[in-house]
């Protein structure tokens, strides 16, 4: 793809507040002067926004005060009037009742931030994972420029000699002290080996997966995702972002430019091939629906099937972002599937090239952290979308982070109605369940939680787990973290929330999974499915008020993205009228 610049220069958007000398122009700008702006400042340059999710109740985000100032450095030396503003930062690790439920209001806030200020083009500042597709939504329904720089991932973790990953380790420790292996005291101990610096989920968790997309639809510059958060090429990648925005506006290179099907394609075929969050399905299907692309469910499982799974990171390998970035980050990857055949070269990017123009000569520095394809951690990565009467408009399960013998399986369901009836009952000795089970988890999607929380990679029963036993088939209409593992069914759709047959399931049914053959059935008839539907009261009660009713009236479901209906598309960015 080519892009043709726009003449420079030209009038801003940002002049329709500031240009002139009438009264609304001088209201505008004498309120700016009150920072000590210079009057050549607002002469026509471009205004750039530093659109900031920075707090300090978002561990992943609470460095994000110094990147900002590394992107005005850089906006400053091109030219630009930087203009740094906060917006709301759902945290994952802290936001009840899930940081999902606000992606969408985040999402709100970037759109109208941008839309209703003098704003000619923005960077975007994310790191926890909600937060980048949020920022990219937001943009995309405005359709300024704009380019995403994320804040990184942490340092590696050691505990004891072992490389500790972010969340996997949590799941992981959590379940040797209930199998007797860890003691509770060790638990605690290895809590300090988690978190040990700055910046997102040093697995590749959905935050810095969702980095790699950003990066992979070219709304980041290249190498932006792999970049430790405390490494000091993280704030030359932010000052460079800086200076990159202001050309962006003067050659009106806007998100709509960048995010088509082809970036769409490639950032598919990345997730397969680095092992991504199954989270990256919903925001992915939430962002194209901003720009008004028709992406389903159906086009990732085409274009991650035959993807193979060549980044050893946790949760689906060895290895930490760190290593990653060592060995050459997302570039590399890039250009692998590059030279398989399997990129859309000419996908356009923030940089105003292509994308393999970008990657065409960097260098693979550890094959054993970014693997040959022979030697792939799996040869069918990508995400795996199921059908079939337990899930009519579709689940999805992550091969590379599965169980390979329980890619087919056949078990007796043991359903638990929601959450709260889980952690009530999975720990009883006297539970009717063993390894060759199925877990089955209701009302834990969209509108059932709500905001479909991380709670799909059910922990086994200890009875289990003291045979040693460290997986069973896991169905439910939640999500799960990108930091987890396992053969876990995801956003089972329609959730039970809406009458999805999930709701329908019950203990003792048996219930059959085929992942190479795509398919989730139940086995029970029609018939007796008919007289459950007809018996059955939903649980979950319309929110009183609020936005937590706003969320429920008017999500959409997890497999067309869980945005909000009146969300979908791009909206524009018309300056609107007024006097004063």
């Amino acid at each position: 793809m080519t892009f043709t610049p726009a003449p420079w220069p030209r009038k801003l958007r940002s002049q329709e507040w500031f240009g002139g000398a009438t009264k609304d122009a001088i209201y505008h700008r004498s309120w700016m002067k009150n920072q000590g702006l210079p009057a050549d400042l607002f002469d026509g340059r471009p205004v750039i926004g530093i659109c900031n999710t920075w707090s300090q109740l978002t561990p992943c985000n609470a460095h994000l005060r110094d990147l900002a100032e590394r992107v005005a450095h850089g906006i400053y030396e091109a030219g630009g009037l930087p203009m740094e503003f906060p917006v709301m930062s759902p945290s994952e690790s802290a936001f009840r009742p899930t940081a999902m439920m606000f992606r969408n209001l985040c999402a709100m806030d970037v759109e109208e931030s941008l839309r209703g200020q003098p704003i000619d083009g923005v960077v975007l500042l994310a790191g926890c994972d909600k937060t980048t597709p949020a920022l990219l939504m937001g943009a995309a329904s405005v359709d300024i420029p704009a380019i995403l720089v994320s804040g990184g991932p942490m340092l590696n973790g050691y505990f004891r000699g072992e490389r500790v990953g972010s969340g996997t380790h949590l799941w992981k420790f959590s379940e040797a002290v209930k199998a007797g292996e860890m003691t509770a005291a060790e638990f605690v101990e290895a809590e300090a080996s988690m978190s040990r610096s700055a910046g997102a989920c040093n697995t590749m968790g959905t935050a810095s997966t969702m980095a790699s997309m950003a990066e992979a639809l070219g709304m980041a510059l290249s190498g932006n995702a792999a970049i430790p958060a405390v490494d000091s090429r993280r704030r030359v990648m932010a000052h460079l972002t800086g200076r990159r925005i202001v050309q962006m506006v003067k050659d009106d290179l806007k998100p709509s430019d960048i995010m088509t099907r082809a970036a769409f394609e490639n950032a598919m075929r990345v997730n397969g091939a680095i092992g991504g969050s199954t989270n990256a399905v919903i925001h992915l299907l939430a962002m194209a629906g901003r720009v008004g692309l028709d992406l389903t469910l159906d086009d990732w499982d085409v274009q991650g099937r035959d993807i193979p799974t060549i980044v050893n990171l946790m949760p689906s390998g060895a290895y930490l972002m760190e290593e990653f970035f060592y060995a050459g980050g997302l570039p590399v990857v890039i250009r692998m599937l590059g030279e398989a055949g399997k990129l859309n070269r000419d996908a356009l990017t923030v940089s105003g090239g292509s994308i393999w123009d970008e990657v065409k000569e960097v260098r693979n520095w550890n094959e054993d952290v970014i693997r040959p394809v022979e030697h792939a951690l799996t040869q069918q990565g990508g995400i795996a979308v199921l059908r079939g009467n337990l899930a009519p408009d579709g689940a999805v399960l992550k091969p590379s982070a599965a169980t390979p013998h329980l890619m087919q399986h056949r078990g007796r369901a043991v359903v638990f109605e929601d959450i709260d009836d889980y952690k009530a009952r999975i720990e009883d000795e006297a539970l009717e369940i063993d390894e060759t089970c199925v877990m089955v988890l209701k009302n834990c999607g969209p509108r059932g939680y709500p905001g479909m929380a991380e709670v799909g990679n059910m922990g086994l029963p200890p009875k289990v787990l003291r045979k040693g036993i460290t997986d069973m088939v896991r169905i439910s209409d939640a999500r799960m973290s990108g930091t987890a593992y396992g053969t876990v069914v995801l956003h089972v759709s329609p959730e039970a929330a809406r009458g999805g047959t999930l709701a329908l399931v019950r203990s003792g049914d048996f219930i059959e999974l085929d992942v190479a053959g795509r398919r989730l059935h139940l086995e029970v008839s029609e018939e007796e499915l008919a007289r459950r539907r007809a018996e059955w009261v939903n649980p979950v009660t319309r929110p009183n008020g609020g936005y937590a009713q706003l969320y429920h009236d008017h999500v959409q479901g997890a497999d067309t993205g869980a945005d909000l209906d009146f969300l979908v598309g791009c909206r524009g960015n018309a300056v609107a009228r007024e006097s004063h």
